[in-house]
């Protein structure tokens, strides 16, 4: 299949396509031919650019049925995480620059408004579309307007409440919707076949549903108790032949299970659903199969979810030799040490057990091991839950993700002091996934949090002390932060040793200048006062450890003894040269000329790029340490950094 694959390169249909409305006349045979077209340049792509490449070809056919049937832009196709939609942009006029996918200035991984009106709503985090395909429709109808909305969701995105709540809304509402539930790992449906995709061609039939609101008048007039008894046997009835009761109970009106990757059963559904004037919600559900057509990716365990270049022919990945343990692996093997010497630890994961290295806690301690779905909110309560009753929880959540459950992390953790402990994985810059994965805030959106201990690791050896350290936090929350990447390759302690809370270090002793650094920046610090020294610039470094509680004895020391003092963080305004601000204005330590300069994350949000390119745009390199001390000071030898100007 692999090889088939390779010599699919002559692309006829594909060539004909330059928008979605050059498929609208073309026959089943030809949306088929298309469709294996489309696969094969899915996988030539991925396979020079990487990405999210399982995802994508488990919807080839969906897609194309979907910009076939519907008048894409004017009919709104909004798609949940969008790491699935690299067919779509294939067919909404970006082929031309599939090429740059997740490159510097090329294409985003996932759905961005800026990059074309085929895009209606932008995602990478889950479970967003229901909600925002609602807020699209009911602007449609306050507008008079008759297009569709359609919105496309994975079984995996609705474990997550919000769509729930979105359901339930819709629900409750007569706005045509359409949600479509790309079913791809067979955990919700029974078997698809022949005869489940006659009963959806029926069941989403125009007549039938026209019939069916008729009825639905008819048993309105009924006595209420006949009345609920009508409804009933309807509903039991459809339950039994469809399996989608759970969906009728939330005011849908359901249909399915079909084969999503039979354009012959896909079709005449879609154009019924297209065609009905009915109002309310519809859900469509479909089976597809992550990485379908192409077998390397069928195979794999995780169905190509996210890949690195690779062969074509044989799927084998090019992946570099790892030069150090990724910070995830560090974290995981910590954490695995610390809980066993502590039956009470227990780790969480919010549907990420691999990204964050959980998965290798579950292989060790099963029963202390809780993945809770795409569920942030619900992790972090539970987490609380758990913390009531002496355990010591661990929550490993992406910076990112954690946004999702600021409510819970303020209302049930922190302000009743449960400790909880915040493992913030991609703390910082991550490259290819762009802003919707940079951890950017968690230093700000924790900090302002009373009596939260924040911690940040320069680097591997000093996460192992940091994870030691919040297990021993028992009677407030705590979370340390650390990047996505390898490690500096350094000696990894056996065992991990608490550290005095609140307290930095100090790492290289000087005069003139201070850099104190919050996290990887540390290193870079080092390279600037080399470079300072190198000037005539006595320059001390110093490693904050400790983004909360500061350690004011040693910024006392730092702003008394030094003419400049910089901080540096990967993270944006607000956060800890917030903390140090305040303590500074408030000891009147400012008062006596000191010039401090804070190095923050810019005020945009950075485009995906490789990660050292994306910090060269922050302006958070050693060269821009170097360029900011000079200036404070008002060398002459001042210069500027070599840098682009920012780019969002």
């Amino acid at each position: 299949m692999a090889n088939d694959i390779l010599r699919n390169d002559i692309t006829p249909i594909l060539d004909r396509v330059k928008s979605p409305a050059d498929m609208r006349d073309m026959s089943n045979a030809e949306l088929r031919a298309l469709a294996d077209e489309l696969r094969a340049e899915t996988v030539r792509t991925v396979s020079s650019t990487g990405g999210h490449l399982g995802a994508s070809l488990g919807v080839v056919e969906l897609t194309v049925g979907l910009h076939h049937t519907f008048d894409t832009p004017r009919d709104r196709l909004v798609w949940d995480v969008g790491h699935q939609a690299y067919p779509h942009k294939i067919l909404t006029g970006r082929r031309d620059r599939i090429h740059t996918l997740r490159q510097g200035g090329g294409l985003s991984g996932f759905t961005r408004r800026a990059e074309s009106v085929y895009d209606p709503f932008g995602a990478a985090h889950s479970s967003t579309s229901i909600s925002a395909a609602l807020g699209m429709a009911v602007g449609r109808d306050l507008d008079k307007r008759d297009n569709r909305v359609i919105a496309v969701i994975g079984d995996g995105s609705m474990s997550a409440g919000m769509a729930y709540e979105a359901m339930n809304n819709a629900g409750s509402m007569e706005s045509r919707l359409i949600v479509i539930l790309n079913d791809n790992d067979m955990s919700i449906a029974p078997p698809v076949g022949a005869m489940s995709a006659y009963l959806s061609r029926i069941l989403s039939w125009r007549r039938f549903r026209s019939i069916r609101h008729m009825a639905k008048g008819v048993t309105n007039r009924l006595p209420r108790r006949l009345k609920e008894l009508a409804d009933r046997a309807e509903e039991y009835a459809r339950g039994m032949l469809t399996g989608g009761t759970l969906f009728e109970e939330l005011g849908f009106y359901y249909i399915g299970p079909i084969d999503g990757h039979n354009l012959d059963h896909l079709l005449p559904v879609l154009r019924n659903i297209r065609d009905s004037q009915e109002p309310g919600p519809v859900l469509l559900h479909v089976v597809t199969k992550k990485g379908h057509g192409y077998e390397p990716a069928e195979k794999s365990a995780d169905k190509y979810h996210g890949v690195v270049k690779f062969d074509v022919v044989t799927g084998k990945q090019h992946k570099p030799a790892p030069k150090a343990q990724s910070y995830t692996g560090v974290f995981a093997s910590a954490l695995i040490k610390e809980a066993a010497r502590d039956e009470r630890i227990v780790a969480i994961s919010a549907a990420m057990p691999e990204g964050t290295g959980l998965h290798k806690f579950a292989e060790k301690f099963p029963d202390r091991f809780f993945d809770v779905g795409i569920a942030e909110q619900h992790g972090v309560t539970f987490a609380a839950g758990l913390a009531t009753e002496g355990f010591r929880p661990f929550a490993a959540i992406y910076s990112t993700f954690l946004q999702r459950a600021y409510d819970q992390v303020v209302h049930d953790v922190a302000l009743q002091q449960l400790p909880v402990r915040f493992a913030i994985d991609r703390a910082g810059l991550v490259g290819a996934d762009g802003a919707t994965h940079a951890g950017s805030f968690d230093v700000a959106y924790l900090g302002c949090l009373p009596n939260f201990v924040i911690m940040a690791a320069a680097d591997e050896a000093e996460l192992v002390h940091m994870v030691a350290t919040a297990a021993h936090i028992d009677d407030r929350p705590s979370a340390f932060r650390y990047p996505r990447g390898e490690g500096l390759g350094i000696a990894l302690p056996d065992t991990g040793v608490p550290l005095e809370i609140g307290k930095g270090r100090i790492v290289r002793e000087g005069t003139k200048i201070a850099i104190l650094s919050l996290g990887t920046r540390l290193q870079e610090a080092l390279l600037a006062a080399d470079d300072l020294a190198a000037r005539g610039l006595s320059t001390t470094v110093a490693d904050a450890r400790f983004a909360k509680p500061i350690d004011q004895a040693m910024i006392r020391r730092l702003a008394r003894e030094h003419e400049v003092l910089i901080t540096i963080e990967e993270g944006s305004v607000g956060g800890f040269a917030a903390q140090v601000f305040q303590f500074l204005a408030t000891q009147g330590l400012l008062d006596n000329g000191l010039k401090i300069r804070p190095m923050v994350l810019p005020d945009v949000f950075l485009d995906h790029d490789k990660p050292e390119l994306q910090y060269k745009w922050a302006g958070l390199t050693a060269s821009h340490i170097v360029a900011t001390a000079l200036t404070a000071l008002g060398r002459s030898d001042a210069v500027s950094a070599t840098v682009n100007p920012i780019r969002a």
